[in-house]
């Protein structure tokens, strides 16, 4: 019998210690900038909320002014449902305002610094 084919996250995971799970979130402005700025104090008390609960680790606007990006750490228990709550909860999100990238990842290098944050 031919074993299933792993993932590559099952196959590291296998040979590793388990590895926690950060994202990176890349958000994009839907609308012009000020449309958007009115709205900004509202997100960032949503993603102070974040940083607080320990979710958020650091994010801020990118150059030029067309989103920003945030650095995410994940649940192990529901990674992927944690990290569709932190885009549904933001109020760019519920405004129609941006639009979130989620990008899971398992970082290797570094990884022992990221714990201290």
């Amino acid at each position: 019998m031919v074993p299933p084919v792993m993932s590559f996250r099952q196959t590291f995971l296998t040979f590793t210690r388990p590895v926690p799970m950060y994202a990176l979130a890349i958000l994009r402005y839907r609308r012009p900038l000020d449309e958007i700025l009115p709205h900004v104090e509202a997100h960032r008390a949503y993603l102070r909320g974040l940083k607080e609960a320990g979710t958020l680790l650091a994010s801020g606007p990118f150059e030029p002014r067309a989103g920003g990006g945030l650095l995410l750490r994940v649940p192990d228990e529901d990674g992927l449902a944690a990290l569709d709550r932190v885009r549904d909860g933001d109020p760019f999100t519920q405004l129609g305002l941006a639009q979130y990238e989620l990008l899971p990842w398992y970082p290797v290098i570094g990884l022992d610094d990221l714990a201290r944050l």
